[in-house]
């Protein structure tokens, strides 16, 4: 699903003659802003089909990367309050993901040996072998996308895209209810 809905960004003279119309267009801002929109829809678009080669949608893989213990290459249960707030949806949200994890067999849900009301989600060994053939594939994409850049240049990336979820965030924070 494209969030844009833009092919291409408008060439930036037309971006000039429209800020003549609307005083508040800052043309720079405008082009920056449009093609970082463009970007995120090509990559976010390209992984969606990627994932969707191993029926997978960005919720349900995120869901099995979040039960996977990076340090070890494990699997680390998880309650689903605390899936649902490191994946930053709310807890009816995360239920309906692993409601269909575990209809697939990718997920279990198990009581807390010593807490009967806490639930924990645990990869099964059908999850961990389907991150096992989807992540390759996924990292390589990811390479693939930055290739392009230098590590100076991605290093450079990463600073500049700090600085513009900084901005969106304060500028969310300070907009009027």
């Amino acid at each position: 699903m494209a969030y844009l809905m833009l092919k291409d960004v408008p060439r930036y003279e037309c971006i000039l003659d429209a800020s003549k119309h609307f005083p508040d267009l800052d043309p720079s801002a405008c082009e920056a802003y449009l093609n970082l929109l463009c970007s995120a829809d090509d990559l976010y678009r390209a992984r969606e089909a990627m994932l969707a080669k191993h029926d997978l949608s960005s919720g349900r893989f995120m869901v099995l990367i979040q039960l996977l213990n990076k340090a070890e290459n494990r699997p680390q249960p998880c309650t689903p309050a605390e899936l649902a707030e490191k994946a930053g949806v709310t807890r009816a949200t995360m239920t309906g993901l692993i409601d269909t994890l575990e209809r697939d067999g990718l997920v279990k849900r198990e009581p807390d040996p010593d807490d009967r009301r806490m639930m924990f989600v645990h990869l099964t060994p059908s999850g961990q072998a389907l991150l096992a053939s989807v992540l390759p594939p996924y990292f390589q994409q990811m390479a693939a996308f930055l290739g392009p850049l230098n590590e100076p240049e991605r290093k450079t990336l990463v600073k500049l895209l700090a600085k513009i979820v900084q901005g969106s965030r304060a500028a969310v924070a300070a907009a009027p209810a």
